[in-house]
């Protein structure tokens, strides 16, 4: 382990991640207008962007399983292929139906896609240097899902919107390409190899195990998720009540995109050099007193300060998640106990919009604010009286990760 670094993991690691990122950020600005161009209504458009997040947390448990199973190297290189095989069949798509089917199958493959590098930077990167390698990697997607949109933009001028397909199609493939010739990512593999059934641990043994950790620092990962993706909804949606422009917001935007990409490399860093809790509290902290203040601003420069205050907390939980996932993964079972913590993550997500519509539909978009706000500062607490627990710098070496 001594011999670890980033530069030298950067190709297994990074390189499939930053081809399989740039092909999923060409597409998603354009996945709602192909669906217009096929027929569909607005509300319908807007139906279909959720439907690889949805497919997504139903398949997050199976794709721990599958990476358990087939180890990181052969799971990376089959879920760029199957990526690559639903971007080709949302291009060629004639209709909406088989529209819908391409988006639902890209999935799963994130999901897989996701776990598996996690899954490979958990053992290959020591304590030391864990949580700079996940938000590196976190990072990294970032910046990926920023250089796509450039990417597909000639095409997409070119073509129309469904051509920003091939460009998925193409970092699918490449991602596959890249995982396979890394050697160094069947040096995890599960023990006796693919298909091996020593030491393999069942997903409902890895909760029953490991339910104290899932409990406790889960659920504060749970409200980071709810706060991550209700900025996302409140922000345009308090701008517009404000009377701010489309291409106001979108500055706004673009501001707190920027700061996020600056953050990734010293969060991760702040997390290994002086413990967990030194960036989850932040994380928190600034997103839920960002929501709660977000409803006294009326003007452009306000909302776009208040903006970027989350930004900074965004930024700064770049790979936070995945760094607690892999502080509390244990060795025998690590993919599927990841699996698991994924869905935590992502049912924060998808609950994100739930709560907001909710709070709005019975009350007003500021009121949602800071109903999110309340929670999110609310799950920053707990996350103040637990995860101290199973921060690794604070346990010494021994990680305990069972009851």
């Amino acid at each position: 382990m001594e011999s670890f670094s980033l530069r030298r993991v950067a190709i297994p690691a990074f390189g499939p991640t930053a081809l399989w990122s740039v092909g999923l950020g060409a597409t998603l600005p354009v996945i709602a207008l192909s669906a217009r161009d096929l027929g569909a209504s607005v509300s319908v458009a807007a139906l279909f962007v959720g439907i690889a997040t949805v497919s997504e947390l139903v398949s997050a448990v199976p794709a721990g399983v599958l990476v358990d199973r087939l180890g990181e190297r052969r799971a990376l290189a089959l879920a760029g292929v199957a990526d690559a095989a639903a971007a080709a069949l949302a291009l060629a798509a004639p209709s909406l139906a088989i529209l819908a089917l391409a988006i639902a199958l890209t999935g799963p493959t994130g999901a897989v896609f996701l776990l598996a590098r996690q899954s490979y930077l958990t053992a290959a990167a020591p304590e030391s240097m864990r949580a700079r390698a996940m938000s590196t990697l976190g990072g990294v997607g970032r910046i990926g899902l920023f250089v796509g949109p450039l990417v597909a933009a000639p095409v997409v001028h070119v073509w129309g919107p469904q051509s920003a397909f091939v460009v998925q199609v193409a970092g699918g493939l490449l991602a596959a390409a890249v995982a396979w010739a890394s050697p160094e990512l069947a040096a995890h593999a599960p023990p006796g190899g693919p298909g091996a059934t020593a030491a393999r641990v069942g997903v409902l043994d890895v909760v029953r195990r490991h339910r104290a950790v899932l409990l406790r620092v889960g659920l504060g990962v749970l409200a980071i998720g709810l706060a991550r993706s209700s900025r996302v909804v409140v922000v345009p949606l308090w701008a517009e009540s404000v009377g701010l422009t489309a291409a106001e917001t979108a500055l706004v935007f673009g501001a707190a995109g920027f700061v996020e990409v600056l953050l990734f490399y010293p969060a991760g860093s702040l997390m290994d050099r002086r413990g967990r809790i030194w960036v989850a509290l932040p994380v928190t902290v600034l997103l839920g007193a960002g929501l709660l203040v977000l409803p006294l601003t009326s003007t452009l420069v306000a909302v776009g300060a208040v903006a970027v205050v989350m930004a900074v907390g965004n930024g700064l939980g770049s790979g936070i998640v995945m760094t607690l996932g892999a502080d509390a993964a244990p060795a025998a079972g690590r993919a599927p106990f990841l699996g698991v913590w994924r869905l935590l993550s992502l049912v924060g997500h998808n609950g994100a919009a739930v709560v907001v519509a909710a709070l709005a539909a019975v009350a007003s978009i500021g009121v949602a604010s800071v109903g999110v706000g309340v929670l999110t500062l609310a799950g920053g607490a707990w996350l103040l009286r637990w995860l101290p627990h199973y921060d690794p710098r604070r346990r010494g070496p021994a990680v305990v990760t069972s009851d």
